[in-house]
């Protein structure tokens, strides 16, 4: 049943105009985050960047390298859109994208998770098996036709996502909708939409909205009788998030995704007038189906898995942060702190207070002072500084931080050196202190 579902055939439209799609926007995203100036904000201005823990090796270009860095992706980008040497221009982006997602998290986006993950599948794919430069330059490679699993592989993407998003807003902050109206009082300026989006029943209407439309979306648009519905209601959940969070090209990536769902007919009817219908090939299991599958199958099966590996870190995640990111926790909290470093010479006890702003970004401060990841890495790094000065130290943090406005609690021990402790993405720091919130 797996490989007649996998390895079937069907008309190859919706996966051509998906790559069309797919290249424009990424290479708007590129683009844009040069003339907004969210590259020269987040990796030229500031000294460091906090990248993923592990990948501290992977800095951004001194000068103004990161620009050239974009605007080659943002030319990956539009090779991908006409198809020219497909597979390179893919799998180039796909390492590029990688590297600037890895190599900084302060602005890190589950958006940029799930365009690191598509991306990869994508240079797997035959998008470029019609109208592309490649089948031009080489007619054999021509085929109005691909095996299902290519469909059935986005569809199941979607599904873990927006799946995980929802259940994710299954919380008291959610219910009650102090979120909600938290996120909608930044946007209380906004021209027209501001005023109507602090009203009570509007912060209702978003936070019921958002757990159904997370949770029945995938299945009511693969429902031939609900798929329009669900797809008018697609244009406006992602339209609204545009206008009002603001993040770039992932609505419309996120409608993109949309031709998957859709009867290949229909998109070749819309988008590709001329293009043949296709004489499909009879359902032959491929010989190396069996590589395919157990691939796939391990891939799926973390996708499933690392979204919930929080319920096997002690502690609340709202709280400790510990496996939140890369599981699809959407929208759901807000944090601020206030905490103070103080370097400690191991060998006189002498002692100084860290002024942040000598060290970091106004974004970079808000983080540290907020998140312990990154309060962690920058004890690292001011040891390190130190220790490159002949200087061992140890560094201790005082503060409190609140969470979705609540009132600030102790965050941090403050008599552990954080920059003596190791860090283990899949447990509990004890130096976290315990969340003094109710679950």
């Amino acid at each position: 049943m797996i490989s007649r579902l996998l390895f079937s055939r069907m008309d190859n439209s919706p996966l051509i105009i998906f790559r069309i799609f797919f290249g424009i926007l990424i290479s708007l995203e590129s683009f844009g985050a040069i003339f907004t100036g969210w590259v020269r904000r987040t990796l030229v201005e500031p000294e460091f960047t906090f990248t993923f823990i592990g990948f501290e090796w992977l800095q951004p270009l001194p000068g103004n390298g990161m620009y050239f860095y974009y605007i080659l992706m943002g030319l990956m980008g539009i090779l991908v859109t006409v198809g020219y040497r497909y597979r390179l221009s893919m799998i180039t982006f796909t390492l590029l994208w990688t590297g600037t997602y890895l190599m900084q998290k302060t602005s890190y986006n589950n958006h940029y998770y799930l365009l690191v993950l598509i991306c990869i599948v994508m240079c797997f794919f035959p998008a470029h098996r019609a109208y592309s430069m490649d089948c031009k330059r080489n007619p054999q490679l021509r085929s109005d036709q691909m095996y299902t699993g290519v469909k059935w592989i986005i569809v199941f993407q979607l599904f873990i996502v927006y799946t995980y998003a929802s259940i994710a807003k299954l919380y008291a902050d959610w219910f009650d909708f102090t979120i909600i109206a938290q996120l909608m009082e930044a946007r209380k300026d906004f021209f027209l939409i501001g005023p109507p989006l602090q009203l009570p029943f509007v912060h209702k209407i978003i936070g019921v909205f958002g757990i159904l439309f997370d949770l029945l979306v995938v299945p009511l648009l693969l429902f031939k009788p609900t798929r329009k519905w669900a797809f008018i209601a697609s244009i406006f959940f992602h339209l609204f998030n545009s206008v009002v969070f603001h993040i770039g090209i992932f609505p419309y990536l996120s409608l993109a995704f949309c031709v998957f769902f859709f009867e290949p007919e229909t998109i070749r009817r819309l988008f590709f007038k001329k293009k043949p219908i296709p004489k499909l090939s009879p359902w032959v299991r491929p010989a190396g189906a069996p590589w395919i599958m157990g691939i796939l199958g391990i891939y799926f099966l973390v996708q499933l898995v690392l979204p919930i590996r929080h319920h096997f870190i002690a502690g609340d995640v709202l709280w400790t942060e510990e496996g939140h990111r890369m599981s699809w926790r959407m929208m759901l909290r807000t944090r601020r702190g206030n905490l103070q470093f103080r370097v400690v010479d191991t060998e006189t006890g002498a002692g100084e207070l860290i002024s942040l702003k000598k060290w970091l970004t106004p974004k970079q401060r808000r983080k540290v002072q907020a998140y312990p990841d990154f309060a962690w890495q920058f004890a690292q790094r001011l040891k390190d500084h130190y220790s490159a000065q002949g200087q061992e130290v140890a560094v201790y943090v005082l503060g409190k931080v609140g969470v979705n406005r609540r009132e600030f609690h102790p965050y941090i021990d403050p008599k552990t050196d954080l920059a003596a402790e190791p860090w283990d993405p899949f447990r509990h720091h004890s130096w976290i202190l315990p969340s003094p919130y109710k679950k």
